[in-house]
């Protein structure tokens, strides 16, 4: 695979007790910072959660399977939506992109004031079996790593250590990913303690994707073989949805806001991409007429 595309690594390790997931997102945080114009805090929070969302993902039934994350922890940053699928095409906003916080105080982006720690994270998953999961849980931190942790335990009972990390220099991402350990059902006690020790060598998550690329990482840990995916950022939003949006308005509200403004905007948060449509376009609209 191309260095420019991100991947996600999944396996076995540890007597087949925990399953282990490497993921490499700088790509998919790039395309973030490209199409939101990201601050570094920004980015930093939104890649986080975009690589958590990936890893969700991988675990979806089908490629027509749906996950959305949202974190509204009350930060500085504002809400955070991230959606993908089980073709793991992902898109994903922060209602703050332009954000600038000071550094922490050992130097590091400030993500939990960019988050914020005092609200919920929640995810729905959508298999298509017309029966669609929630989970929430409270935020811990606001790190995005530690929240992700608590709702993997509280929603889903699942013991996941997990660390995340996404590296900026000069307003681009030079490496992004995350490690998870999640224990399985017939995990001992020791698999848990050894996953809680292993992660806290991941504090530099960042810097080791960059370097070791994810292989040499799940080498590592105690894997021999592994299969791997690409991951894309995609949004599905089209003209043709933004005109399905401006029929659900109706007529007499399409004129008058044409009236108003002279043209009706539809924008998409998730890939901060603008549908405009003129007074012609809404008269074709509204007569049956393809744009």
């Amino acid at each position: 695979m191309q260095k420019n595309i991100s991947k996600i690594l999944k396996t076995l390790v540890w007597g087949d007790e925990v399953s282990l997931c490497v993921l490499d997102t700088t790509a998919l945080v790039n395309e973030a910072i490209s199409r939101h114009k990201l601050s570094a805090v920004a980015a930093a929070a939104l890649g986080r959660c975009m690589t958590a969302t990936a890893y969700l993902c991988s675990w979806l039934k089908g490629e027509d399977s749906t996950l959305s994350v949202s974190v509204n922890g009350n930060g500085a940053g504002g809400k955070i939506g991230v959606v993908g699928d089980g073709n793991l095409s992902l898109r994903g906003y922060i209602e703050n992109p332009d954000l600038e916080l000071p550094l922490r105080a050992d130097g590091k982006l400030d993500v939990g004031a960019c988050v914020g720690h005092t609200g919920v994270l929640s995810v729905i998953r959508d298999d298509g079996d017309g029966l669609p999961f929630t989970g929430t849980c409270e935020l811990v931190s606001g790190e995005i790593a530690e929240d992700f942790s608590a709702y993997f335990l509280t929603s889903e009972q699942r013991p996941t250590a997990i660390a995340l990390g996404v590296q900026i220099q000069r307003g681009k991402c030079i490496g992004a990913g995350g490690v998870f350990l999640q224990l399985l059902p017939n995990a001992s006690e020791g698999a848990l303690l050894r996953a809680e020790k292993e992660i806290l060598y991941f504090n530099n998550i960042s810097a080791r994707v960059r370097e070791e690329g994810i292989e040499a990482i799940a080498r590592g840990l105690g894997a021999e073989s592994w299969t791997k995916r690409e991951i894309a950022f995609r949004c599905h939003c089209s003209r043709a949805r933004a005109a399905s949006a401006i029929v659900s308005l109706g007529r007499k509200e399409a004129e008058q806001v044409i009236e108003e403004e002279g043209k009706i905007t539809v924008h998409c948060h998730y890939c901060n991409t603008d549908y405009s449509f003129q007074d012609g376009d809404v008269e074709k609209l509204f007569g049956e007429e393809e744009i």
